[in-house]
């Protein structure tokens, strides 16, 4: 399900945080989020730095790219 909420936020700092999420997510086992800030904007974060992503952090989540990293091998 899907929420749409107004934001006040550039979409320039959308688009460095989405670049920044990408990259790390190469690297990552862990999803990369891409969080609606009122300070920032948008801000990229990595779920491994929370474990379970906090609620007030998780109901701000507009984007999520998923870790590249497989444990397989």
């Amino acid at each position: 399900m899907a929420y749409s909420a107004p934001c006040t936020a550039s979409s320039r700092s959308y688009f460095e945080a989405l670049e920044l999420a990408e990259r790390r997510a190469l690297h990552s086992y862990f999803d990369q989020h891409i969080v609606a800030d009122d300070e920032f904007g948008y801000i990229a974060l990595d779920e491994g730095d929370y474990c379970a992503l906090p609620a007030h952090l998780a109901t701000r989540v507009v984007h999520t790219i998923h870790g590249s990293m497989l444990d397989e091998f």
